[in-house]
């Protein structure tokens, strides 16, 4: 019986290390994809030694792959666990470790932004701004260490800890529990995704629906108002009581379908550019087809 290949911890170390540069060729096709492979490629040196199963693995990995890139890691430390023991005869096919990757990275990535860019960087970019308003040349050099210290110690433990996890899941390959967190991660990867189109996907429609005159005394009347300060305040006043700032009220095509579904037609746009990808489209191609459309619509006054 083959020795089993087993990754060391001077392995992992390289992967985690390479990871601080996954953002290093991002790109709109397929984003993170490059930085990924670059991260996995000593991790695939060391679990497979014949040239074509190195190829097929760098290309297994060199599909779509966008998250926040600290939260990376544990993405990256179960999917140690799953070629390690895909290396070892393990039941684990492509789809499987791709559908646990997209499946986690889609929660996970809602986590990185409000811990690391609004909360963390800012309270040590606060402590080193006032240390460095002092005269205190420490200010910054405080930010630079405290800032790495905490992002690799993140990056480097959870992905420790996926790695980990990850071989407790490959454990029971046969009794389907690999299967289970598949098809769970990836269902609650779209939920999450699908939360996210209202965000992310903005659509306006110019065109106006109708045009309608106001009574005496449902506007500001702005000639009446008095001058300076006073008039100001009188104007927020009236505002607040629910005056509206013009004498028409005008009612868009886009205010009619956020009364009927909010995000309904950005909904619809992912859902064709969805389609779009099943059917092979290239994603160059969809994103150039957005910007004509895109152009185009306001050219004619419709987006």
């Amino acid at each position: 019986m083959a020795e089993k290949i087993q990754l060391s911890k001077k392995d992992r170390l390289a992967v985690a290390w390479r990871s601080t540069f996954i953002q290093g060729s991002w790109n709109y096709e397929r984003m993170q994809n490059g930085g990924w492979v670059y991260s996995m490629i000593p991790a695939i040196k060391k679990l497979y030694t014949n040239k074509d199963d190195q190829k097929a693995a760098l290309k297994r990995h060199l599909e779509f792959f966008n998250t926040h890139p600290y939260i990376a890691s544990p993405i990256l430390g179960v999917t140690l666990a799953l070629e390690e023991e895909r290396a070892n005869g393990a039941d684990v096919d492509d789809v499987a470790i791709q559908g646990v990757k997209i499946g986690m990275m889609g929660p996970l990535a809602g986590i990185g932004d409000p811990v690391f860019w609004f909360t963390v960087r800012p309270m040590l970019g606060a402590l080193g701004a006032s240390l460095a308003m002092g005269g205190n040349i420490l200010g910054p050099i405080l930010f630079f260490v405290l800032w790495n210290l905490i992002r690799w110690a993140f990056m480097w433990y959870t992905q420790e800890f996926g790695y980990k996890a990850g071989s407790k899941i490959t454990e029971d390959l046969s009794g389907g529990l690999l299967q289970d967190v598949t098809k769970g991660a990836s269902i609650l990867g779209m939920f999450v995704l699908a939360a996210l189109v209202q965000r992310w996907v903005s659509i306006k429609f110019q065109p106006i629906v109708s045009t309608v005159d106001l009574d005496k005394g449902a506007y500001i009347e702005w000639d009446k108002l008095p001058a300076g300060a006073d008039g100001i305040r009188a104007a927020f006043e009236q505002v607040n009581s629910g005056l509206s700032l013009s004498a028409q009220k005008v009612t868009t095509l886009q205010q009619n379908l956020d009364q009927l579904i909010p995000g309904l037609v950005p909904l619809l746009l992912t859902l064709f550019c969805m389609w779009l990808l099943k059917k092979k489209v290239s994603p160059i191609v969809i994103i150039l087809g957005l910007f004509v459309v895109g152009i185009l619509g306001h050219v004619v006054g419709l987006l």
